[in-house]
C-alpha cells in the first residue's frame, strides 16, 4: 500500500516567518487568582476565501480547512508529535500483524443538529470517498478502495487492511460527514450542495451564519456548541473575517475588526514583531527544502560519491539563504524527518558551512583544483559540473543561484535551468531527466514520517524516489518501518535511517521553513507546537478564552468590539 499524499510542492509562497525553533507560547493567565470563563467574542483575519465548508472538499483551500477544523469531529486528531490521539474515538486497539484496526465511538456523540452520531456516518464518509464523482485524491481513493470497513453496531468499527500499513492512522483524520443530512444525495451533487455553506458538523463550534456584502461571503460565524463531548469551549463566538492579503488583515487589526492574523507573511512581519499588542506564534512547517541529484545518471558520476555530496554539502551556506532570501522564515535542515516529530533522530549530525574543509576533501579525494582558482577536475580529467533545474517562481531562482555562487568558490560549475512547476515535475523529475533539482516536499497531513515514497528502493522506476537512490540498507529500515504496530520499534529503525541519510546524503537538506500567526495579547490560553496544516494552530482552541473569573467571583472581560450587523 503505497503512502498517501507525498507530493513535490514547488510553489510560489513566500516562505513564512522567523527562524525560531517550533514552540512559541504565551502564558495562560494573566494575572493572580484569576482562572478562565465562558465568554467573549474572537475575530479572526483569515487570509483566503470561501470555498466549500465540507471537509472532503477543502483539500486545496487551507482557509477552509481552517473553518472546517472547528466544525467538524474525526476518529481521531494528531498531537504537536505525531502522536494519534481520540476525538470522536475513545478506544482503538490494533492486531499484533497489523491488519485490524478496531475502534469504539465515544457514547452520546451527536451532531449540531441534535441527531446521533454513529459508525453509519464514518462507513457513509468513506464511501464518499470511494467515490470516483468526487474530487478526492487518486492515492487516497485507491487506499480506502482496499481497505474493508465494518460496522458491527453504532459505536464499534472495525477497518481491515490487504497488508499491514503503520501509517494508517494518518488516513484517520478525515472530517466525519452527518449521513442523515447527505445520504440520499447522489455523490456528484454534493458538489454544489447547500451543505457546503450551511454545515452540520460535531466540533467543538457549530455552524451560525454567513457575512455577505454586495453578494460576496465576507465572513463566517461559528457558535460554541453546548453538546461538544470534551466540554463546552470558554470563547462563545469565533468569527472569520475574510481578507485577500496579510496587510489586508493587519490593517483590519489596527482598526480594531479583528483579533487575529491567520498568516503572518514576510511582507508584515517586521511590523507585528513592532506591535506590543500583538503575540506572535511560531511553528515549524511541514515543508522541506531539498537539493535533489540523479544518482543514476551517468553523465554526472561524481554525484554517486559520497564524500563528493558531503563536500558539496559543507559549501553550500545554507543559513545565508535563509537569512536572505527566505527573510530568516527558515531553520536549516540536517535530514528528512521534521523536527518535532516523534521519530526525529536529534543526535543526526548537522554539516556546518565551511568551503575550505569541502575543498580540502575534494583535493584528498583526488580532484585537481587550480592553484589560481578555476574549474576542479576529476582524476580523469572529467570536470565537476552540472546542470541544476529548479522552479521558476520566487524565491527559488534566487536559492538556486546561492548554491551556484556558493560551489563556484569550490571550482564546481553549476548551470540553472529555471521551469514551470509542472515541467519540473513531469519533464524532469518523473522522468528522471535531470542531474540536479531544487525543490520543496510536501509533508502536509503526514503526521506520520514514512519517508518510504521518496527513499525506498521501489520508487527509483516509476515511484517518487526521483534521486534513484537504490540503497538496500536504508530501504530495509522503511520496509520494517512501515509495518511494524510498536512505536518503539519504529522510532528505532527511523533514528537508524537517519543517521544512516545524513551519512549517505543522496540529497542535500537545506531548509524547514516555518509558519507565523499573530493574535491579540487580550486572547489567552493560546499555545502552537509543530503543525502538519496550518489550521492545527487550532489544536487547543478549547483552552482559549477571553472572559476570566477573579477569586473574588467578579467577571473581568476582556474589551472586544461588537460585530456591527
Amino acid at each position: 500500500m503505497s503512502k498517501l499524499r507525498w507530493q513535490i510542492v514547488l510553489v510560489a509562497l513566500a516562505l513564512l516567518a522567523i527562524a525560531i525553533l517550533l514552540l512559541a507560547q504565551q502564558p495562560l493567565l494573566g494575572g493572580s487568582g484569576a482562572e478562565p470563563a465562558q465568554g467573549g467574542m474572537y475575530i479572526e483575519g483569515l487570509v483566503g476565501s470561501v470555498g466549500r465548508l465540507n471537509p472532503l472538499l477543502d483539500d486545496a483551500n487551507p482557509a477552509d480547512q481552517d473553518v472546517n477544523r472547528l466544525l467538524f469531529g474525526s476518529l481521531l486528531r494528531f498531537d504537536d508529535r505525531g502522536n494519534p490521539q481520540p476525538d470522536l474515538a475513545e478506544v482503538w486497539g490494533i492486531s499484533l500483524d497489523g491488519l485490524q484496526y478496531n475502534f469504539k465511538l465515544r457514547e452520546g456523540l451527536q451532531w449540531h443538529d441534535g441527531q446521533p452520531l454513529t459508525t453509519a456516518d464514518i462507513v457513509f464518509t468513506i464511501e464518499l470517498m470511494r467515490s470516483s464523482e468526487l474530487p478526492i485524491a487518486d492515492d487516497l481513493r485507491a487506499l480506502w478502495a482496499g481497505v474493508e470497513v465494518n460496522a458491527f453496531d453504532d459505536l464499534h468499527i472495525q477497518f481491515l487492511l490487504p497488508a499491514p500499513f503503520a501509517p494508517f492512522a494518518d488516513q484517520l483524520t478525515f472530517g466525519i460527514l452527518p449521513q442523515h443530512i447527505l445520504g440520499e444525495m447522489e455523490p456528484a451533487a454534493i458538489l454544489n450542495a447547500p451543505f457546503n455553506l450551511d454545515p452540520v458538523g460535531s466540533g467543538p463550534y457549530r455552524f451560525d451564519d454567513l457575512i455577505s456584502e454586495a453578494g460576496t461571503v465576507t465572513g463566517v460565524v461559528l457558535q460554541a456548541w453546548d453538546g461538544y463531548y470534551a466540554g463546552r469551549p470558554f470563547i462563545d463566538q469565533i468569527i472569520f473575517q475574510y481578507y485577500p492579503t496579510p496587510t489586508a488583515a493587519l490593517q483590519a487589526y489596527r482598526q480594531g475588526d479583528v483579533l487575529g492574523i491567520s498568516y503572518v507573511g514576510a511582507d508584515i512581519l517586521q511590523e507585528v514583531l513592532d506591535d506590543t499588542s500583538l503575540s506572535l506564534f511560531t511553528s515549524r512547517l511541514p515543508r522541506l527544502g531539498l537539493l535533489l541529484f540523479n544518482l543514476d545518471n551517468s553523465s554526472v558520476p561524481f554525484f554517486q560519491e559520497q564524500e563528493v555530496r558531503q563536500a558539496l554539502l559543507q559549501g553550500i551556506n545554507r543559513q545565508w539563504i535563509i537569512d536572505r532570501f527566505l527573510g530568516g522564515q527558515a531553520f536549516v535542515a540536517d535530514g528528512p524527518i521534521l523536527p518535532g516529530s516523534w521519530a526525529y533522530n536529534e543526535n543526526v549530525a548537522s554539516v556546518p558551512y565551511d568551503s575550505e574543509a569541502a575543498i580540502a576533501q575534494l583535493r584528498q579525494l583526488g580532484y585537481t583544483i587550480p592553484a589560481e582558482g578555476g574549474q576542479v577536475r576529476s582524476r580523469d580529467g572529467l570536470a565537476l559540473e552540472f546542470d541544476l533545474v529548479h522552479p521558476e517562481e520566487p524565491p527559488y531562482p534566487q536559492i538556486a543561484q546561492s548554491i551556484r555562487d556558493d560551489l563556484a568558490v569550490l571550482g564546481v560549475q553549476v548551470t540553472l535551468r529555471a521551469v514551470p512547476y509542472e515541467a519540473l515535475l513531469s519533464d524532469y523529475l518523473g522522468s528522471r531527466n535531470y542531474q540536479a533539482a531544487l525543490v520543496d516536499i510536501n509533508l502536509t497531513n503526514s503526521p506520520d514520517p514514512d519517508p518510504y515514497p521518496f527513499w525506498h528502493q521501489s520508487g527509483v522506476t516509476g515511484g517518487q524516489n526521483y534521486s534513484k537512490w537504490d540503497d538496500r540498507r536504508a530501504s530495509e529500515y522503511l520496509e520494517q518501518a512501515r509495518v511494524s504496530v510498536s512505536q518503539a520499534q519504529r522510532l528505532r529503525l527511523y533514528r537508524n535511517f537517519q543517521t544512516h541519510f545524513g551519512f549517505e546524503l543522496p540529497a542535500l537538506p537545506l531548509y524547514f521553513p516555518v509558519y507565523n500567526y499573530a493574535i491579540s495579547s487580550q486572547v489567552r490560553g493560546v499555545s502552537i507546537g509543530p503543525i502538519y496544516q496550518s489550521s492545527d494552530r487550532f489544536a487547543t482552541i478549547t483552552e482559549w478564552f477571553l472572559v476570566t473569573r477573579s477569586a473574588a467571583e467578579e467577571m473581568d472581560v476582556a474589551p472586544v468590539e461588537e460585530f456591527g450587523e
